[in-house]
């Protein structure tokens, strides 16, 4: 590896995803340059979006400058003419002189004459960090350990246990979450999100205390503004979790399911709950049913003859919306027990890739 000093130095990648070995090729460059520039190269048919992808590099290289530039044409490293048309798209993209391009590929040599640069060639074996984008393609959760929090964020899967009070939403979802850490290696992270409007009522339940010490939860009440508020930090703590965690998280409730509340306190639908709730996708939603299941009041519930309504509501905006879900009842190893099963077959299902352009080389 060269020791020299650059002036603009450029590192030229898909990043479909990134991973350990892409960072540390960009911070070695950026050790060795003034300047440096970051081109994501994305086909229009792959299936993690461009913008995505430089979002995910710039987080990870702030002091770099990443660009993007969508490039439709297939690699063929034996004719020129194509090179040219690659060319064609990285000067435009770049839009200066590159001094150094730094490279772990065996195209680099080629790159770097044909932008009239000093070709820097760093761990060409892949011994530092022995990945690919292929092989994240190809096996996600097995690579896990070589992905960015940003992208494990957006490969999480994440499910979500939600229904009307006092149905086993916290147990179902602390339980899932203790189970799959049981498994070992890379579940051993495996996230849990509590449910923030619990915590929410908890602290307004105080704060009416200090005022009257007689005051219960009967004489609560909510005003439509809330609720935006308990879903932002609601998705807030989902996607904290999601960066931290293994390839799967569990939810005690969610922004979507936050207007379903808003319905049962307020009444009505919020636009900017919805709004909230449609920037996350959810892969799996488990609704406990009511069902055969006693009503506890812990001193934040009311409403035990409004759990089957509350049901029903979720089951019916669940399927108007589109969302994948599962119902749950009957006792609760049973319940988990289902509820296992589902997200060993969303597991299963794996994460599927757009396959790149094809590569002659």
């Amino acid at each position: 590896m060269s020791g020299k000093r650059y002036g603009h130095g450029l590192v030229l990648g898909k990043f479909y995803p990134p991973h350990t070995g892409h960072h540390h090729l960009v911070r070695t460059a950026q050790d060795q340059c003034e300047r440096l520039t970051v081109l994501v190269c994305a086909a229009s048919g792959e299936s993690v979006p461009l913008a995505d992808r430089v979002a995910w590099m710039r987080e990870e290289h702030p002091g770099a400058h990443v660009v993007g530039a969508v490039d439709d044409i297939p690699v063929d490293l034996h004719d020129p003419a194509v090179w040219e048309a690659h060319m064609a798209i990285f000067r435009a993209a770049v839009g200066r002189r590159v001094d150094a391009v730094f490279t772990s590929e065996a195209y680099g040599t080629e790159l770097a004459r044909r932008f009239g640069a000093e070709e820097v060639c760093v761990d060409p074996a892949r011994s530092l960090f022995p990945v690919s984008g292929t092989a994240v393609r190809a096996d996600p959760a097995g690579n896990w350990e070589f992905l960015g929090p940003a992208v494990r964020a957006a490969l999480t899967r994440r499910v979500v246990v939600l229904g009307a009070e006092s149905t086993g939403t916290t147990t179902l979802s602390r339980e899932l979450a203790a189970h799959y850490r049981r498994r070992g290696g890379v579940w051993a992270k495996t996230g849990w999100v509590a449910e923030y409007g619990r915590d929410y009522s908890e602290e307004k339940l105080a704060a009416a205390r200090a005022v009257d010490p007689a005051a219960a939860w009967e004489d609560m009440s909510f005003t439509s503004r809330e609720f935006p508020v308990i879903a932002r930090r609601q998705d807030e703590n989902e996607e904290r979790a999601a960066r931290l965690g293994s390839p799967v998280l569990f939810c005690d409730t969610d922004s979507f399911a936050t207007g379903i509340w808003h319905e049962r306190y307020v009444g009505g639908r919020n636009r900017e709950v919805e709004r909230i709730a449609a920037r996350t996708k959810r892969d799996l939603y488990l609704l406990t049913d009511h069902a055969g299941v006693p009503f506890e009041d812990d001193g934040l519930r009311d409403g035990p003859r409004l759990r089957p309504w509350m049901t029903a509501r979720f089951r019916r905006e669940l399927a108007r919306t589109g969302r994948r879900f599962l119902v749950v009842g009957g006792d609760r190893r049973s319940r988990l027990e289902q509820a296992v099963a589902a997200v060993d077959g969303l597991l299963a299902e794996g994460w599927h890739f757009a396959a790149p352009l094809p590569e002659r080389r």
